[in-house]
């Protein structure tokens, strides 16, 4: 599949990415409003990195206890709760008189949930498609994701501008609601693609099946270090530039939106496994200088550079899939989605203690420079893959 008309041709196919666009419009509106309600009140570059990707660390929680449901759950009514969970605990963030102390726990609340998402919506999209469409499909929605980002940050920053972070809060709650009607009207309601309940013991050993195989430790592991280091530098962009983090994140979402545009449409198949290490490197590269504290302008330059980068994921995510049972498929997205987070919620812990000690634009380039030394140490362990795990997994993510 090499076409976006048959693509949204497809059945199902277009609700369910206006939902998901739905999504991440709120995520983008929500996480700018309470990383800069918080960062009011304390001043603290930290906690306002922690208030914006602190969800993320809660990810580990649900890979280690809850992933298995990512296969055993009806995926409709999955993601539809989720919705709704979400609207009710952004509208929580949002209460006047909500002490700074208690956004951590409703943010630790929505990583619980979230730790499902990205298993259950890779999963379906799996199922939705073709094999041969995959790539394709999730270039769309990573695209999805990089426009709302745009359009989200942009707006959330003019928002922010003329209403209290408290009142944009609610606007991101009413558009989680949003989300949860598409996916109950827009969706049929699939049976769970793996017999069983969701219990602790399925998602550890499914867990374990999967990082027992060389070349798919080493994806996953490309798939979340290098990419995470870089998200926390992205979280200071707050403390960096308190006035303009808006523009920032929108530079960013602009480029990870032009990166996979090319890969995911104009690159050919046969390219694609051997452009991972060349865009993670460009991932992290252009960060390294914020060492000078370039001035907004140029930060939103390099910053828009590196999102291009963000690309290496779609190439990586299709070699994940070319590694993993179609019955356990959810699954492995769900430990790529949630592996992936939790790093960028531990990074962005790292960058903000560092930029507390330092300065964020020290922190920024610390951050990056410790992705470009990671990515090129995965490199050189998959040109190290024994000959007859190679033979089986041709192609190797780095």
């Amino acid at each position: 599949m090499r076409s976006y008309r048959t693509l949204f041709r497809t059945p199902e196919f277009t609700p369910f990415f206006l939902s998901y666009l739905a999504f991440n419009a709120a995520l983008t509106i929500g996480g700018l409003s309470l990383a800069t309600l918080v960062y009011r009140a304390t001043a603290s570059p930290l906690l306002s990195a922690l208030s914006m990707f602190g969800p993320q660390l809660a990810q580990v929680l649900g890979a280690t206890f809850l992933l298995s449901g990512a296969d055993r759950l009806r995926p409709r009514s999955t993601l539809a709760a989720m919705g709704l969970v979400f609207a009710a605990l952004t509208a929580v963030l949002a209460l006047p008189g909500l002490p700074v102390w208690a956004v951590f726990p409703v943010v630790l609340a929505q990583g619980l949930t979230a730790s499902l998402g990205g298993g259950v919506t890779g999963g379906l999209l799996n199922e939705i498609l073709p094999k041969d469409g995959f790539v394709l499909g999730r270039s769309v929605f990573n695209m999805a994701s990089g426009l709302m980002q745009v359009l989200g940050f942009a707006a959330g920053g003019a928002l922010l501008t003329l209403l209290s972070p408290r009142t944009c809060l609610l606007l991101a709650a009413a558009l989680y609601a949003v989300e949860a009607l598409g996916y109950r009207l827009g969706l049929t309601d699939r049976p769970a693609r793996a017999k069983g309940r969701l219990s602790v013991r399925a998602t550890w050993r499914t867990n374990a099946l999967l990082w027992s195989s060389r070349p798919r430790r080493l994806t996953y592991l490309g798939l979340w270090i290098p990419n995470g280091l870089v998200v926390g530098c992205d979280s200071l962009y707050v403390s960096y530039a308190p006035d303009a983090a808006g523009v920032l994140f929108a530079s960013g979402a602009l480029g990870m939106f032009a990166g996979d545009v090319v890969v995911g449409r104009f690159v050919r198949p046969a390219l694609r496994p051997r452009l991972a290490t060349p865009l993670l490197l460009l991932l992290a590269t252009p960060y390294l200088v914020f060492a000078l504290r370039p001035e907004v302008p140029v930060a939103a330059l390099a910053v828009c550079l590196s999102n291009v980068g963000f690309a290496a994921s779609l190439v990586q995510q299709e070699r994940l899939m070319s590694l993993t049972p179609d019955d356990m498929a959810g699954h492995a997205l769900g430990l790529r989605s949630a592996g992936m987070l939790t790093m960028q919620g531990v990074a962005a812990a790292l960058a903000g203690s560092l930029a507390q000690v330092t300065s964020p634009a020290a922190a920024m380039s610390m951050t990056a420079g410790a992705s470009v030394l990671v990515t090129l140490a995965l490199a050189v362990a998959g040109l190290r893959t024994p000959a007859t795990e190679a033979a089986t997994a041709p192609g190797l993510a780095r």
